[in-house]
């Protein structure tokens, strides 16, 4: 009985840990368009004359991306040239390779992707070429 009760201690106990782990992964997923605008906003903003408007939305951007990563979120590096995998890209669609290097690899990436500890919460949707 009381080998039972400590199995049961220690299964309730790693399934809280792993409640904790994700809990805010809800609340972090429908904050990513939110950090996708954010990025837009700056690429947009380093076009134009304002240089001090850049650097207040940089500064509010790089505040809530290390408030994200301090909960655990992570991007998933995926750039031009990379190789198609299947487990972590999403292939939105399929081009004929420009040089025959990148064949079967990454073209372009449409949206970046995330992770929150050790799984994937969004994949990031790549151009691969054929």
């Amino acid at each position: 009985l009381f080998a039972e009760f400590e199995n049961f201690k220690r299964r309730t106990s790693k399934e809280r840990m792993d409640l904790f782990k994700t809990a805010g992964q809800e609340v972090i997923v429908s904050l990513l368009p939110v950090m996708d605008d954010f990025e837009r906003a700056l690429k947009e903003l380093g076009k134009s004359s304002e240089k001090e408007l850049f650097k207040g939305v940089e500064l509010i951007y790089n505040k809530f991306k290390d408030t994200l990563k301090a909960k655990g979120l992570e991007d998933i590096e995926a750039k031009e040239g990379d190789a198609f995998d299947a487990e972590i890209h999403d292939a939105i669609t399929q081009i004929p390779a420009p040089n025959k290097k990148l064949k079967g690899k990454i073209i372009d990436v449409v949206e970046k992707g995330y992770r929150l500890g050790d799984k994937i919460i969004r994949h990031p949707k790549v151009v691969v070429g054929n």
